[in-house]
């Protein structure tokens, strides 16, 4: 006997990635997660493409993956995609010491995210 099947989170015309432990702040992260939210998958593509934040690579990564999950796993049409949502999750943060002047120490924050991608696909238009 085993145990019964987990229902899927997601609706049935949706595809999910999920990176975690990305090195960045969340406020960092979050701002070029707005710039996908909303966007066709294509456009959005591009715009990380020529983004000029070091963290766009890396969200980009994340859309692809989410975009190759609903092509390949849930068999959905890649052209009608687009990206429903981008939220930015806090990490955990490293704490490390920096000595000063006067035998005194400051506190360096190294704060970690974790990102999730879901794309959706559109209603084919009438």
């Amino acid at each position: 006997m085993s145990k019964k099947k987990t229902p899927r989170r997601e609706a049935d015309n949706e595809a999910k990635s999920v990176a975690r432990l990305l090195r960045g702040s969340p406020r960092k992260l979050n701002l070029v997660a707005e710039l996908i939210r909303g966007k066709d998958a294509g456009p959005a593509l591009a715009e990380l493409t020529f983004s000029k934040r070091r963290i766009a690579g890396t969200v980009k990564r994340v859309l692809q993956a989410a975009i190759a999950n609903a092509e390949n796993n849930h068999q959905l049409d890649v052209d009608r995609l687009y990206v429903a949502e981008a939220s930015v999750g806090r990490g955990f943060v490293m704490k490390r010491f920096h000595a000063r002047a006067r035998g005194r120490g400051a506190r360096i924050l190294k704060p970690w995210s974790n990102l999730t991608v879901v794309v959706r696909e559109r209603e084919e238009s009438k």
